[in-house]
């Protein structure tokens, strides 16, 4: 008869098999389990994908009318909680929005907004759907939002809807939400009748074409970049590293040069598919990277010998525009970064390999300072015996 197996391997394999076991709806949602203090209850309700936010609804299809309450917990106590449709596209937009906060005297406000853009909020507006009614309630931190709404397609009952939470509100207008994967994955398309919520996949795709832009920019522009100037500076006062040096900035910069295009390149696409998102500053400084690395490449190919009369203004040229796209090419990395809002651990990553080159670049500074010095020195005690030996091959005793 063959052995039971061991406990530990026995309850892995239940632990296994349950897991193959599709939970149902009753167990898998927590939205079943929420009630509302006027009692209402609502036909369909879903786990909203992101933000730990949740929607309950009723839809008249007849009267087109969609009644909702959607919870969600703002990422500041004092912030705001949004639930909208978008009639016109999957992301926020166009988005037609109910937007809830706590005012200062402690009772609920509800608003509407139209989002043509990305710009800041202003003032409440009129949407694409009537509102008959609205309301909202907080509790242990969370904002109930209800709504009564009118569609204006009749027979319409697939929707994209949009839902998110901000971090404060100044002046009765809602700030900027933060752009973590969470805020800018919050988004799906809402079959009113079936009572499904599914989740689009747009927003991972964008996601993840703005971490290869990040990426890049940082390796090239950030990284390389600096690197290439440090072994051009240092590694040629080294006569026995010439021509090696040469070689290597070349090969550095040039490489930096390609990985910075396709960085700039995944910059403009991203661009292209974000027309109302516009970072003025960052798209404007990329554009100045660009424009000086092209010149520094087409500097390498106009480059005069060492003894050409306008090597001295190439020099000028050539270190000044390099220096520029180092700074801008750091600058231009944290502004891409406030942008992106990555983990913090890697904003630390990239501060802390910038700090090293900075270190790495101070003291080879100072040691190449030292070499530079000491040879000059020894230049100078050498220089007069030197002369003196040309003009005359040896000294000769004078005559008695």
């Amino acid at each position: 008869m063959a052995s039971s197996p061991p406990p530990p391997l026995l309850i892995l394999a239940v632990l296994f098999a349950a897991s193959l076991i599709p939970p149902s709806q009753s167990q898998a949602a927590t939205c079943t389990k929420q009630s509302f203090n006027n009692n209402k209850r609502y036909t369909f309700c879903n786990d909203l994908p992101s933000l730990n936010s949740y929607l309950h609804w009723d839809f008249d299809e007849p009267q087109s009318t969609l009644s909702i309450a959607f919870i969600a917990s703002p990422s500041n106590p004092d912030g705001w909680v949004s639930w909208a449709l978008n009639p016109t596209s999957s992301g926020m937009a166009g988005s037609q929005a109910l937007l809830a906060f706590k005012q200062p005297d402690g009772k609920m406000a509800v608003k509407t907004y139209n989002i043509t853009s990305y710009a800041p909020l202003k003032d409440d507006s009129k949407v694409w759907f009537d509102v008959k009614d609205s309301s909202a309630e907080s509790s242990a931190g969370a904002i109930t939002l209800f709504a009564t709404l009118v569609l204006p397609e009749k027979g319409k009952t697939v929707l994209n809807h949009v839902w998110q939470v901000g971090p404060s509100v100044t002046a009765g207008v809602p700030d900027r939400h933060n752009f973590q994967p969470a805020n800018l994955n919050s988004k799906g398309s809402l079959d009113l009748l079936k009572g499904q919520t599914t989740a689009s996949t747009a927003g991972n795709s964008k996601l993840k074409k703005r971490n290869i832009h990040g990426v890049l920019n940082v390796v090239s522009w950030g990284i390389m970049f600096p690197t290439g100037i440090i072994i051009a500076r240092y590694m040629k006062v080294f006569p026995s590293a010439d021509p090696a040096w040469f070689y290597l900035h070349v090969s550095c910069q040039v490489s930096a040069y390609a990985i910075g295009v396709a960085g700039w390149g995944t910059g403009l696409k991203l661009g292209s598919e974000s027309k109302s998102i516009t970072y003025s500053v960052h798209r404007n400084i990329g554009i100045t990277l660009f424009v000086f690395a092209t010149l520094q490449v087409f500097a390498l190919l106009l480059r005069p010998k060492k003894d050409h009369k306008f090597r001295i203004y190439w020099n000028v040229y050539h270190h000044g525009v390099g220096y520029s796209v180092a700074v801008l090419g750091i600058i231009n990395v944290f502004k891409g970064l406030d942008i992106l809002q990555p983990d913090t651990k890697w904003k630390r990553a990239y501060i802390i390999v910038i700090a090293l080159l900075g270190g790495i670049a101070l003291l080879l500074e100072a040691f190449t300072w030292v070499v530079v010095l000491k040879r000059k020195k020894a230049d100078n005690s050498t220089k007069p015996y030197e002369g003196y030996n040309n003009g005359h091959s040896r000294q000769e005793p004078l005559a008695p």
